[in-house]
């Protein structure tokens, strides 16, 4: 008989994977879980010996399966791991995936899509996670339950939404749907900002999303106005932007200088898209009335990240409200994923197409 299959899988830190890839054969497969994110293999802060420990816990497996962009697969990574032959990771695009330097090795690339909550990722649960978010830094939810629970009470007065502006730094589709329902269900005023959005383009999201180009005074229900203006304007500003070689660290100081004392900034696309150094000093300094972040530049945070240990709220800082990365963690897309994974582990066992390739 030959030895079963070694698979590892990857910061699945719910353990959402274990009973799909328990459930095969172990005299044909041997399922090894890390819920323990090491460090980037391609960030420039990762030691020498985190990168060994890395390659040292990949080494031996033929299958891995991971969350997309949890662990990086950079070309170096790839190349020290001589036994992989088969990478699976969740949703339909992975950009910590280096897909050339697989291509090159021949390891083929599964990803994984929710059949059953079409869109769910990108249009349901990450909007309704932001929504959570610009509601619960405008009332203060975190900061007054924590209040409670210690022996408070009420601590600072909520601010409300009605009436005013909500900026979105990107008008995809993300942005659209935030905007849409800050607009409807809180009567806040959108205008729009990305380096190549025309009025015409935002016109046109706004009639695909079921709404009036334009309300009954003659105002734009979508807005599209420059960058300085978006930032210097909105009540609460939403990065609803890719991740690109272009857009990486475009929003920096000057733009967070601008944002009026009161207002709200909110980050659930990815750290990246914002220097954080900057974002930090605005907040440290309390420039601004609060922040509501779901993503960062190294996740997860480091024990000693300024975000873990700054009292924010404190000494003139301005509050902040954090969450780990879970706008496209919902229960039921994240089986899915994993469901298919399974699926496509099988399939390339028996030399059939995968299911979502993603080269």
């Amino acid at each position: 008989m030959s030895a079963p299959i070694k698979i590892a899988v990857l910061d699945d830190y719910q353990g959402i994977s274990e009973p799909k890839f328990k459930a095969l054969d172990p005299a044909k497969y041997e399922v090894t879980f890390f819920k323990d994110t090491l460090l980037p293999y391609n960030h420039p802060g990762t030691p020498q010996d985190v990168k060994d420990q890395l390659v040292s816990r990949l080494q031996p497996f033929t299958v891995i399966s991971t969350m997309r962009e949890r662990t990086p697969f950079p070309r170096d990574l790839i190349s020290r791991l001589p036994n992989l032959k088969l990478l699976l990771t969740t949703g339909n695009r992975n950009l910590a995936l280096d897909l050339e330097a697989f291509r090159e090795r021949g390891i083929p690339v599964a990803g994984a899509v929710d059949r059953a909550h079409a869109g769910s990722v990108g249009s349901v649960s990450t909007v309704e996670h932001c929504v959570a978010l610009i509601l619960g830094a405008a009332r203060n939810t975190a900061q007054d339950d924590l209040s409670v629970k210690t022996g408070g009470w009420q601590t600072v007065p909520a601010v409300t939404l009605r009436g005013k502006v909500f900026g979105t730094v990107g008008l995809g589709r993300l942005g659209v749907a935030v905007a849409t329902i800050m607009h409807q269900a809180f009567g806040m005023r959108v205008v729009a900002w990305s380096s190549s959005l025309t009025q015409q383009a935002a016109d046109d999201k706004a009639r695909e999303a079921g709404l009036p180009v334009e309300d009954q005074s003659g105002e734009k229900t979508f807005k599209v106005v420059s960058k300085e203006e978006l930032f210097s304007t909105a009540d609460v500003v939403s990065v609803h932007l890719v991740l690109s070689d272009r857009s990486r660290g475009g929003i920096a100081k000057a733009d967070l200088m601008r944002m009026k004392k009161g207002a709200i900034f909110v980050n659930t696309s990815r750290g990246p898209l914002v220097v954080e150094e900057n974002l930090l000093e605005v907040l440290e300094q309390g420039r601004i009335r609060a922040a509501a972040l779901d993503v960062f530049d190294l996740e997860p945070l480091p024990l000693d990240s300024r975000w873990r240990t700054t009292k924010w709220g404190q000494d003139g800082r301005s509050r902040v409200l954090l969450t780990p990365h879970m706008g496209y963690v919902e229960e039921a897309t994240l089986d899915a994923w994993y469901e298919q994974q399974v699926e496509n582990l099988l399939r390339w066992e028996k030399g059939e197409p995968l299911v979502q390739s993603l080269y």
